[in-house]
């Protein structure tokens, strides 16, 4: 089995046991970026696609984060968060799977580190994109922060040679960084607004801001041999992420993204 075969299978089995969480316990998910996109072009994963993408409203993802420590006692799962991890820098949590390892090309720290699924919240945000834009770049101000000082590797930040902000390394905990961040993105939650933005999100600026009804009415739909549940507005979701989301890339550009080394049960697979 190659090794892009072997993370669709443990993903597929990850994203199996969020999903039955999710549907025990009343909490919406849906599937987000790449993954929504392969359910809808390939009716699964994208056979290049190297990860799993979940959403989930910030009251859904907080009940998530309460129940499921408990529920992955005694199974070979980890609820991996800025709590439950300390040297984890990610505003968003990971479904690891115990029983394997994996070596990203962007992740060099002391972080636990296994095939994952990821789970970011969706927080409410202004209408007016010139508010949206000022709170998201205060965001990534302590994004970049706590990703450095836990030393991952990171390409370009405007942070890294700023001698104004590299003086928070003097007297900010990386604690203190995770808090500011977190009250940053939960701002606006109790407002009567009707827009919710990712803030982890990976693609440009305002790609992944839904309105409420993106982010509320839900269907379900195939990906492998399961069903998940998708935004029904996928069409627009992934218009305005892609474009002409059903055409394929360039042959070049279909390859996987993240993971250098694989080892499940203690075997590399290659």
């Amino acid at each position: 089995m190659s090794q892009i075969s072997e993370l669709h299978r443990i993903e597929l089995n990850t994203l199996k046991k969020v999903a039955a969480i999710c549907d025990a316990h009343h909490i919406n998910y849906f599937l987000i970026g790449g993954s929504l996109l392969g359910a809808i072009r390939h009716n699964g994963f994208i056979p290049w696609d190297d990860d799993v993408d979940i959403g989930m409203r910030r009251d859904d993802y907080d009940k998530f984060a309460s129940l499921t420590p408990a529920l992955l006692q005694n199974t070979h799962y980890f609820m991996q968060t800025a709590d439950t991890d300390p040297n984890f820098a990610f505003s968003y949590m990971k479904i690891l799977d115990t029983d394997t390892y994996i070596k990203e090309r962007n992740n060099v720290n002391d972080a636990r580190k296994g095939v994952f699924v990821d789970i970011f919240p969706f927080d409410k945000v202004p209408r007016q994109p010139e508010i949206r834009r000022a709170v998201y770049n205060r965001f990534r101000y302590f994004d970049a922060r706590i990703l450095l000082r836990l030393g991952y590797n990171i390409i370009q930040t405007p942070f890294r040679k700023d001698p104004e902000t590299n003086d928070l390394d003097h007297y900010m905990s990386v604690a203190k960084l995770k808090e500011k961040r977190e009250n940053i993105m939960r701002l606006y939650n109790k407002e009567p607004f009707h827009h919710y933005k990712n803030y982890a999100s990976q693609y440009a600026y305002d790609k992944e801001v839904l309105n409420q009804a993106e982010i509320s009415e839900l269907v379900t739909h195939q990906f492998e041999n399961i069903q998940v549940k998708i935004p029904e507005a996928y069409d627009r979701i992934l218009t305005r992420m892609y474009d002409d989301y059903m055409k394929l890339p360039p042959e070049r550009d279909q390859k996987e993204k993240h993971v250098d080394i694989l080892i499940v049960n203690g075997k590399h697979i290659k």
